[in-house]
């Protein structure tokens, strides 16, 4: 009979000792090389960095202020409910910031710690405060089930990196490469590294009912994808929002599965 090796065992533990559980789903994560509050350190820098090359819509403007808003409620919202008694929220140490972005591309992006940028070339999809809810609560369900870490993880496990942790990140420029190949900024289309579909589904599930617990009617979500639906449709590259998604028929049909949890959390009178 064969016994494991010092090798394996150690690699076993190595990786079991690199997992953390979410906060929301209860699942263990790999964090291995890089961690949420090493991630959260470079989203900053890289988010100060995309704001400092792109025009950034002043706060004054009404759609920069609907961005905000619909952002401030869904943060709240999940600050709140993601609590228990004499406990700190899983999300109390979130630094969140929503900034609407000059770009004709339909797209919108959440980064740990709660860095959001909304591109203007999305609205005009939206069309209402409600259907921007149901896009910021699918890209905020993104960062808080920590799908991108996972990402950023099995980006440093394939690139070969063997350091761990901060060590990993400080003035690393493969490391800013990699977090921008997961993160959006700073990459073309072809180079961000795609969400799986899993992960897709679980940002559509948990971002329904993020923005029913912030007051926004869910069912928004059914049309604002039919709309969706058609854009990718119409063109022959679809909006960047679109590109690593499953098909767009696929989706609706699971959101109309979602929808009776997510409206036993709606309570229109919250928002005001």
């Amino acid at each position: 009979m064969k016994h494991p090796s010092l090798t394996v065992i150690t690699a076993c533990f190595i990786f079991i000792s690199g997992c953390t559980h979410n906060a929301i789903t209860g699942k263990s994560q790999l964090s291995l090389f890089v961690s949420e509050s090493d991630a959260e350190t470079l989203a900053l820098t890289q988010y100060n960095k995309f704001l400092d090359t792109n025009t950034v819509v002043p706060a004054s403007n009404h759609q920069a202020q609907m961005v905000k808003r619909v952002g401030s409620r869904i943060a709240k919202a999940i600050t709140d409910y993601y609590s228990k008694p004499g406990q700190p929220s899983a999300f109390a140490d979130y630094k969140w910031e929503f900034n609407l972005v000059e770009s004709k591309e339909i797209n919108a992006w959440c980064m740990p710690g709660g860095k959001v940028v909304v591109y203007t070339g999305l609205l005009p999809v939206t069309q209402n405060e409600t259907a921007l809810a149901i896009v910021l609560g699918h890209e905020i369900g993104h960062a808080v089930l920590g799908h991108g870490l996972a990402r950023l993880n099995q980006a440093y496990v394939n690139a070969g990196i063997q350091q761990l942790g901060s060590a990993a990140l400080g003035g690393n420029t493969k490391a800013a490469n990699i977090f921008n190949a997961v993160y959006v900024p700073g990459t073309t289309l072809a180079v961000a590294l795609p969400n799986s579909r899993a992960q897709e589904y679980e940002a559509d599930h948990y971002g329904l009912l993020f923005a029913a617990l912030a007051g926004y009617d869910p069912r928004e979500a059914i049309p604002f994808w039919q709309r969706m639906m058609k854009l990718g449709s119409a063109g022959s590259k679809p909006p960047a929002f679109l590109s690593d998604h499953p098909a767009d028929e696929d989706r609706i049909t699971k959101l109309q599965g979602y929808m009776p949890e997510a409206l036993k959390l709606y309570k229109p009178n919250t928002v005001k």
